[in-house]
């Protein structure tokens, strides 16, 4: 029931946010996706005084590794933006193997089980907010397209 709950709070708080600023508040939602992971994982303090920093900082690495990837990608032939791809597979691999061990030295095993799904969830929860919010807005977009083509008759 607690989970259900953890659920719907979610979605709305990130319904909400999504249609304050369409282009997504990164704080609010970065504070929604520790709220998630937070509960998913059941975090002692103890736990979570050590997990988030770890956490943070490889969030803040595979972002970099991300951004590499897209400015490059600009500049590359489609075959050399395959090869760039799966280097950049690569080094996310060998990026979270480092993490997953240190971090294991933090939280259980089913606990790091847990912070996959839940990464997973957050994801595709706000893919989906996403979505909804494009179609209302395309939905309000015709709308207006309407009433002026009716004004201009």
């Amino acid at each position: 029931m607690k989970k259900i709950f953890t659920i719907l709070a979610l979605m709305i708080f990130t319904g909400v946010i999504m249609a304050q600023n369409p282009r997504g508040d990164k704080e609010k939602i970065e504070a929604a996706k520790i709220a998630l992971i937070t509960n998913r994982l059941d975090l002692t303090p103890n736990q979570a005084k050590r997990f988030w920093p770890m956490y943070n900082e490889f969030a803040k690495k595979r972002g970099v590794l991300r951004s590499e990837l897209r400015a490059k990608a600009l500049q590359l032939s489609d075959e050399q933006k395959v090869k760039l791809a799966l280097e950049l597979k690569q080094r996310e691999l060998d990026l979270e193997k480092n993490y997953s061990q240190r971090l294991l030295d933090v939280i259980t095993a089913k606990q790091m089980v847990s912070l996959r799904k839940a990464e997973g969830e957050f994801r595709d929860i706000l893919i989906r907010r996403i979505q909804q919010q494009r179609i209302r807005q395309h939905r309000r977009d015709q709308v207006k397209q309407r009433l002026e083509d009716r004004r201009r008759d």
